[in-house]
């Protein structure tokens, strides 16, 4: 697909502002109203759903131009999908997360290129990763763990770790509990070690899309010689890559794709996972971008009329993965739930994607400090999440920001409740 094959619709976006709020029916209050951070933040039309796509449509036709100014705008958004979200609600006819992708692409087509971004693309080249990390350190988080080489064997599970849980030194210890969690319910679990390489999603993002199609390939290629029937993945965003992106691109894995907290679900409901240490704490749940309205599956595009595409084929973040993060959390003995008043498809952002973290750091710290707001709100003593970026960009924040308000990921949480033993690092 290309701009001009969104040209419909960007023409019949009337204008409403939907797209900058939650859907009526679902707000609580004034103060949590808003889903879009980007129009919250600039407070110019521009800045929205909407707007970026009359920009797009100006610029299909002749009547602006892209430069250097509009592409900051174009790139000043998560890509986090609340505006697409909040718009199918009134129309069926627009695919307002597409246009918005198809614009980057646009962008880096016509050399509009923001300098902070070819630094993330040029990592990835070099290191395969976009943290710009050694390449031959990335399996050192697997170190003593009785872990299959995929390169070498086969296995049940294939265990795809993910750029930012493989670097970030506070966060390797989470994902060695998450391979804990599988191997002590007896599961064969694999990994690619120093081969694993970013499932590419975040250059897709970005509007790199040869860079995005090549790093598919590859894992596609792993994961057909491991031979496994299942691959389980921490990263929030390569699930939804990997469910949605990867099959639209014609790459669908050959194997039933999960995200740790839907493993861990199947687990805890057959009793291979018994939670027996009691959490006593009220959290409230942040649904990942990726994991709730952006990780719903791919199913078909629609080539006729889209006013007459069914609802079953719209892509309208309901069928994101909310239930089982939400079951994981129950199920910790003496745990709470608060909910926040933005939640599953109108989730607010944790700020840190679609370039934004690289590029707006300032956008993206504003952004989480909102969300930790709507935490406290909720009157939880605690934040829960189910995705590395979320758990870095909401940690970080607090920190900065004196926003006194622990942030967990599900992962930990689950390990201290199980009581399993996560071997030191060899």
């Amino acid at each position: 697909m290309a701009l001009a094959d969104y040209k419909r619709d960007m023409e019949g976006c009337s204008r409403c502002s939907s797209c900058k709020w939650v859907p009526f029916n679902q707000i609580k209050s004034w103060r949590f109203a808003k889903n879009c951070p980007s129009i919250c933040r600039y407070n110019f039309h521009a800045y929205s759903g909407s707007g970026r796509m009359i920009i797009a449509n100006s610029i299909l036709e002749g009547r602006s131009e892209l430069n250097e100014a509009v592409a900051e705008i174009v790139y000043r958004c998560q890509l986090c999908g609340a505006c697409d979200t909040a718009c199918k609600v009134y129309r069926d006819d627009i695919d307002l997360t597409e246009v918005l992708l198809e614009l980057r692409a646009f962008c880096v087509e016509s050399g509009e290129l923001l300098v902070e971004h070819m630094a993330v693309i040029d990592a990835l080249k070099r290191e395969d990763n976009v943290l710009g990390e050694p390449k031959e350190r990335r399996g050192e988080w697997a170190a003593g763990l009785p872990l299959k080489d995929i390169n070498r064997e086969t296995c049940e599970v294939f265990f795809h770790a993910g750029c930012r849980y493989s670097y970030d030194p506070d966060l390797r210890d989470t994902l060695r509990g998450a391979v804990s969690l599988l191997l002590d319910a007896g599961v064969e679990v694999g990994i690619a070690g120093a081969e694993e390489s970013c499932c590419g999603g975040r250059a897709y993002e970005l509007g790199y899309r040869g860079e995005a199609a090549n790093y598919a390939d590859d894992l596609l290629s792993r994961v057909k010689a491991s031979g496994a029937r299942t691959l389980v993945t921490a990263c929030a965003d390569g699930y939804a890559h990997l469910r949605y992106l990867y099959p639209r691109m014609g790459k669908e894995l050959p194997c039933e794709v999960l995200h740790i907290t839907q493993y861990l679900d199947r687990l805890l409901a057959g009793g291979r996972l018994r939670l027996r240490n009691s959490l006593p704490t009220l959290f409230t749940y942040h649904d990942p971008c990726h994991l709730g309205r952006m990780g719903e599956p791919f199913l078909s595009d629609w080539k006729g009329d889209k006013l007459e595409r069914p609802m079953s084929l719209k892509r309208a973040g309901r069928k994101g993965v909310y239930e089982e993060p939400r079951r994981l959390l129950r199920a910790l003995p003496g745990a709470g739930l608060a909910e926040m008043e933005r939640i599953r498809e109108y989730a607010w952002c944790c700020g840190a994607g679609g370039g934004v973290l690289e590029a707006f750091p300032d956008f993206a710290l504003w952004t989480a400090a909102e969300r930790l707001e709507e935490a406290l709100a909720s009157g939880a003593e605690a934040l829960a999440t189910a995705c590395p970026w979320c758990v870095r960009a909401f940690r970080d924040t607090a920190s900065q920001a004196g926003i006194d308000l622990p942030v967990y990921d599900l992962i930990d949480l689950a390990v201290t409740a199980a009581g399993i033993s996560v071997p030191a690092p060899a």
